[in-house]
């Protein structure tokens, strides 16, 4: 999805020269992004990258040090969190114990005045949104993860936000629970047509739910595209290692192996592997073949990571896939032969 001019009506949200400091440190530092009405954004680092501060920014939580924060072309920088047309969803879902599923979807309505009877149908309507309107006189210690989750979301969509901003929502869950909700939350992204701007620190999840995913290290942007692009073209080292696993291989290696003098990154999937005596090692027709030992192999059920040294010195990790073919190589002291096309090496700044 193209980025949009500042102050367009389709920006949902324009960040320019965004900056926040607490003492000598620059958690965010002069962030300069746009994200499409419409658009299911990711935000994406390690702990104390920023860009749980930037949703705190755009939330209205934070004050900024420098920059401004615009949500669909008006300058929002100094309103305060409750006079911006946004509502968030946190780790920790804070719903109110002592109230119903209903009266907490509702809440929001009523302290913006609301009249009983619309609260309520409108609180229904949202629980029906997210599957759940069988349980709102449940209380919130009555329901499990996935349920709590869900309500809190209907909390947050019942007023009908332009901006949805979710912090890191699905971090308490269980793995099973939490590849559930990932195909949830698209889908009702997709169905209510709100812009959504996700916090993750979990690459997999930005991977799979987002139309954009901005990677953020010491306060910055350092990609911004979509995650076939941030997967397939990593830009730099940091996000080659940080997005998925890559094998890199410093200009020394990259020499040595490929003639080439240059940093590269090559994902595990890319790569095959051959006994020692069924394919000579060299390059020839585009495809590198790099004789080697291997010293670790794991089953994921999946497939096998495979580790291996290289004749050449460093060293492989390998992903292959079960197929019900060929056994993956599973002992370590093999000498095997792992092959992969120059076209799939990525050349990092």
């Amino acid at each position: 999805m193209p980025l949009t001019p500042a102050g367009s009506p389709s920006a949902a949200i324009t960040l320019r020269g965004l900056s926040k400091h607490f003492g000598d440190t620059r958690a965010v530092d002069g962030v300069d992004l746009d994200i499409a009405d419409g658009e299911f954004f990711s935000m994406l680092g390690p702990s104390g990258s920023g860009k749980t501060t930037v949703l705190r920014l755009v939330a209205g939580f934070e004050r900024a040090t420098a920059g401004t924060v615009e949500l669909a072309g008006e300058d929002v920088t100094t309103r305060a969190a409750f006079d911006r047309d946004v509502t968030t969803v946190f780790q920790d879902y804070a719903l109110f114990p002592h109230m119903s599923v209903l009266d907490n979807v509702a809440y929001g309505l009523r302290v913006r005045g609301v009249g009983k009877d619309a609260r309520r149908k409108q609180a229904l309507e949202a629980l029906g949104t997210v599957q759940l309107a069988h349980l709102k006189d449940r209380r919130p210690g009555q329901l499990s993860g996935g349920q709590r989750q869900r309500v809190a979301l209907a909390r947050s969509i019942v007023v009908r936000p332009k901006v949805l901003l979710l912090d890191e929502p699905l971090g308490a869950l269980d793995l099973k629970l939490r590849e559930q909700m990932q195909v949830e939350l698209k889908q009702l992204q997709r169905d209510l047509g709100i812009t959504f701007v996700f916090v993750t620190h979990d690459q997999e999840e930005a991977l799979t739910l987002s139309d954009r995913i901005a990677v953020f290290s010491d306060g910055r942007i350092v990609q911004l595209g979509t995650p076939r692009e941030i997967y397939e073209h990593p830009t730099s080292e940091y996000v080659a290692s940080f997005v998925g696993t890559s094998n890199i291989f410093d200009a020394a290696t990259s020499t040595r192996l490929l003639g080439r003098d240059a940093t590269h990154a090559l994902r595990p999937e890319k790569i095959s592997l051959s006994g020692a005596d069924e394919v000579d090692p060299g390059t020839t027709d585009g495809v590198v073949r790099a004789p080697g030992v291997v010293t670790e192999s794991i089953y994921l059920g999946t497939g096998h990571r495979i580790h291996v040294r290289l004749d050449a010195g460093g060293s492989l990790v390998v992903l292959e896939q079960s197929t019900g073919g060929r056994v993956a190589r599973e002992q370590r002291g093999e000498k095997v032969v792992a092959s992969w096309s120059l076209d799939d090496l990525v050349t990092l700044t």
